[in-house]
């Protein structure tokens, strides 16, 4: 088996694989994309004062990355970065959620190293209907570290769920914070509160596909406009927190998972104010076990649209 695992690793594992699987938070399995997101990711956890999550996130990447060389000999997906996405994240959540300590980052390698294996066992229970796991894995597993820090004491909580729901009516938005609350909400993907940040991935984005960068301006503005017209805290707005599972969304259901037309983008703004309104359902339902709703809210409409709309492509063919 050490051999089998050795021989694996001098074929599989690359700087190249680790910067893909980043790319891929957002859908883009290109290599500079992907370094260019984790410049962003260090540049705004310096200046966020949190440096961690940057390591983090970097070691989250490659050790889901290498695990995933254990868990498929598919060598394309390895390459395109397939394992390396859910790991990334984890990588910037465990030190955004966690003190800093060792117990912090054997847990933070832990989790990232079982990212893949429940990635591939989820996709293989949804390939019947057609869809992937997505970022589930990292969610999940995020959920259950965070709820089992409450019983382990040596994993320590330093970020709370607080209650998001209070309004302030009487703010007004000039049309620098309206941008600077865009960028954040795009920032926020990775974690990470910083306008700066945001526009290197727009950068990042662009440099692979100037589709997915437009749509993840549009999938952060129409969630702010939501949030704001909706009524949504003002510090969630202002930090960019309803912003970045719409991103998600938008680039997933835009141009990722769909073909371009005017159909696809009336369904993908739909999707997108869908995301923000289960956002702010889950973050009340999920409060009182004190926990995020993280990228969940946009799975779980990313799923739906896609099953209707494999529903839609199976009644065309059976008229």
């Amino acid at each position: 088996m050490l051999k089998n695992f050795a021989k694996a690793k001098s074929r599989r594992f690359m700087p190249a694989a680790v910067a893909n699987g980043i790319g891929q938070v957002m859908f883009q399995p290109c290599i500079l994309t992907g370094l260019l997101f984790l410049v962003g990711i260090f540049i705004g956890s310096i200046e966020c004062g949190m440096p961690q999550i940057g390591a983090g996130a970097l070691t989250g990447a490659v050790s889901a990355t290498l695990a995933g060389t254990l868990i498929s000999p598919d060598l394309i997906q390895h390459k395109a970065g397939i394992w390396g996405f859910n790991g990334t994240l984890i990588g910037c959540a465990f030190p955004t959620f966690f003190a800093a300590n060792g117990f912090m980052w054997g847990a933070l390698i832990f989790f990232s190293i079982l990212s893949p294996v429940l990635q591939k066992g989820l996709n293989s229970a949804m390939s019947a209907c057609n869809i992937n796991s997505l970022t589930i894995p990292f969610v999940l597993l995020t959920w259950i570290a965070i709820l089992a820090a409450q019983s382990f004491g040596n994993l320590k909580l330093i970020a709370t769920i607080s209650d998001s729901t209070s309004i302030n009516d009487s703010l007004n938005y000039t049309l620098q914070d309206i941008a600077i609350y865009c960028l954040k909400g795009i920032s926020q993907v990775f974690l990470i509160n910083s306008w700066i940040t945001g526009i290197i991935f727009i950068i990042a984005l662009a440099i692979c596909s100037r589709r997915a960068a437009i749509w993840a301006i549009i999938g952060s503005g129409t969630a702010l406009t939501t949030s704001i017209l909706l009524g949504a805290s003002y510090d969630a707005i202002a930090n960019g927190l309803y912003g970045f599972s719409p991103v998600l969304t938008a680039i997933a259901l835009g141009c990722t998972f769909s073909r371009p037309g005017v159909h696809n983008t009336i369904i993908t703004l739909i999707a997108i104010v869908s995301t923000v309104i289960l956002q702010g359902a889950m973050n009340v339902m999920l409060l009182p076990a004190g926990i995020p709703a993280l990228t969940a809210p946009f799975c779980i409409v990313t799923w739906v649209f896609m099953l209707s709309s494999h529903a839609d492509d199976d009644v065309s063919h059976s008229e």
